[in-house]
């Protein structure tokens, strides 16, 4: 609980607008995509990067909790106040994109914008941000920063690390920092803006984030292969990515997820197929992508593909996509609940990790539809629990099982998801003792009383 000199001073510095600890604005802001609820003492709106300043530079003073908040669409709890505190939300004043440079290829946004909405304002000048996680119409540029965010483009256009060229950053006492510069290059000084990225709230609070714009490929086009075996499919991924050929998403379903969608839509899938890969090439003219094309049917065939189809319009771009973008949502004709993760694994491991997963699955009696972004490795395992009751400490040997799995295949716990409250445990598991200690080093240099978004990643 706050008592009346903190809610004094919050209300003196932001206004009654825009801090409340009433029971509606605490419910509404103790929950993320997990669904997991831990009340907060308060929900406090900065209008800028000076409140933002005189906020952490109070509660440092007085150990008060700060949970950075974005749109909260976090699969991990990494935006959920576990310990009362205050939330700190970007959403409502800090959302402004405050320049878009076409000269230098550069954009400076307030971390509260909404990634599709700066997507869809840069292509109106035949620009390009290409991170697309697939929160992407719901979460914020800061949060995509917080997180690491990635998406489908991933395979082609890497992930958010890649376009964050400089930050501003409010640290824990209240200080304000610079963090890299707009240019291309820039050799002097510590990667600090690198260090904030995938910090999860944990290092600093995000008021400014400057990115790097590319030219919007003119043309794109895409296609899907049917394979009999996922092992397969898996072996035409990383032969058809080491070929030459860079697609800009190359995405998979396994059978249960092919299932899955079809009995919920009904799209005409074949519900028989090992597995489905569904890709995307872009271009700046009709022969590169046609090229593009040929080189992916010619590896997919030779590695197991017994159906390839080309999309001719946008309507069939649409309907080959449909699958992947829904298998999310139809996977639930499995169970109640489902325990979902985002292992990562180099491409040329992906059949070996498919393979331990479908042990998992057959010791412990789950189904575990898999689905994901093949192209960078990046797998979406889901567990499914028919009774959550009786299921959930079993579900959780097993993710576990399945962690250890990707760390034993050269992978990482998390692709893009992040690490947050749900995965901190099983920090150890990727990282030996010194390593944990480096990461409690630098939070504790950064932040010595621990007020910012404690209890995450482990620290």
């Amino acid at each position: 609980m706050l008592d009346q000199q903190h809610l004094k001073y919050f209300k003196n510095l932001v206004g009654g607008e825009d801090f409340f600890t009433d029971l509606a604005h605490l419910n509404a802001y103790c929950y993320d995509a997990t669904k997991e609820r831990h009340l907060p003492s308060g929900v406090i709106f900065p209008k800028n990067e000076r409140e933002i300043s005189q906020i952490l530079k109070y509660c440092n003073e007085h150990r008060l909790i700060v949970v950075p908040r974005g749109a909260g669409s976090g699969f991990t709890g990494g935006a959920l106040s576990v310990s009362g505190g205050l939330v700190l939300s970007v959403e409502k004043h800090l959302d402004k994109i405050l320049e878009i440079d076409t000269k230098n290829l550069i954009a400076r946004v307030e971390p509260g914008v909404i990634n599709k909405h700066f997507q869809n304002e840069v292509e109106k000048l035949n620009l390009f941000y290409p991170p697309d996680p697939a929160s992407e119409n719901q979460s914020t540029l800061g949060g995509n920063v917080a997180e690491n965010a990635g998406g489908m483009r991933a395979a082609k256009y890497g992930i958010t690390k890649d376009y964050v060229m400089a930050l501003r950053v409010v640290l824990a006492n209240g200080e304000i920092i610079r963090a890299g510069k707009k240019t291309i290059k820039d050799v002097a000084g510590f990667n600090v803006a690198g260090l904030m990225i995938a910090s999860e709230g944990c290092l600093g609070v995000i008021s400014e984030i400057t990115l790097k714009l590319l030219a919007k490929p003119p043309l794109k086009q895409s296609a899907m292969g049917v394979f009999n075996h996922i092992e397969d499919a898996m072996n035409a991924v990383y032969k058809t990515m080491s070929s030459g050929v860079t697609p800009v998403a190359m995405e998979f379903l396994d059978n249960l997820s092919i299932k899955a969608v079809e009995e919920r839509f009904s799209k005409g899938l074949p519900k028989d197929a090992g597995a489905i890969l569904i890709t995307q090439v872009d271009g700046v003219v009709k022969e590169q992508i046609a090229w593009q094309l040929n080189e992916i049917e010619k590896h997919f065939k030779a590695n197991g593909c017994v159906d390839f189809k080309i999309a001719q319009n946008e309507q069939e771009e649409q309907d080959l996509w449909f699958s992947r973008r829904n298998a999310s949502q139809s996977i639930s004709v499995y169970g109640k609940k489902k325990l979902n993760e985002d292992v990562t694994v180099p491409r040329a491991n992906l059949p070996s990790l498919l393979q331990e997963v479908a042990k998992i699955s057959q010791k412990y009696g789950f189904k575990i539809p898999c689905f994901g972004h093949t192209g960078d490795g990046n797998v979406h395992v889901n567990i499914m629990l028919e009774d959550p009751k009786r299921d959930l400490e079993k579900g959780h040997q097993a993710m576990e099982e399945i962690f250890q799995a990707a760390i034993s295949l050269e992978g990482t716990l998390s692709g893009e998801h992040g690490i947050g409250l749900s995965k901190a445990k099983f920090m150890p598991l990727a990282f030996n003792h010194s390593e944990m200690e480096l990461f409690r080093n630098i939070k504790k240099a950064l932040d010595p009383n621990n007020i910012l978004n404690p209890f995450k990643m482990g620290l």
